[in-house]
């Protein structure tokens, strides 16, 4: 098997693979073993590689600035997340027209 990365892929289906998630993108690694039995090998958010069906997927093309966000250091964006607190905006009004 081969590890070289392929691209990315739209989740569109997880039938019986509840750890995949619908509207959600993966890396996916190449791997021509798994493409010819009609599998795709996809990497999940621990960083492991599995082989999910093809046809749960639809192979997309990120732009530049998505792909260097994606690889960059997941440690930090980790960190980020970490804290939590709700946002609130100052002054913030809602209002409905029409009333």
């Amino acid at each position: 098997m081969t590890t070289r990365e392929k691209g990315y892929a739209l989740c569109v289906e997880n039938r019986g693979a509840e750890d995949l998630e619908i509207r959600k993108v993966y890396r996916v690694l190449h791997d021509k073993g798994a493409a010819a039995t009609g599998y795709v090998r996809v990497i999940d958010e621990s960083g492991e590689d599995y082989l999910y069906p093809a046809a749960y997927f639809v192979f997309v093309e990120l732009p530049q600035k998505a792909k260097r966000a994606w690889t960059a250091n997941r440690g930090l964006a980790k960190r980020r997340r970490s804290s939590n607190k709700p946002l609130q905006r100052a002054g913030a009004r809602v209002t409905r027209s029409g009333r």
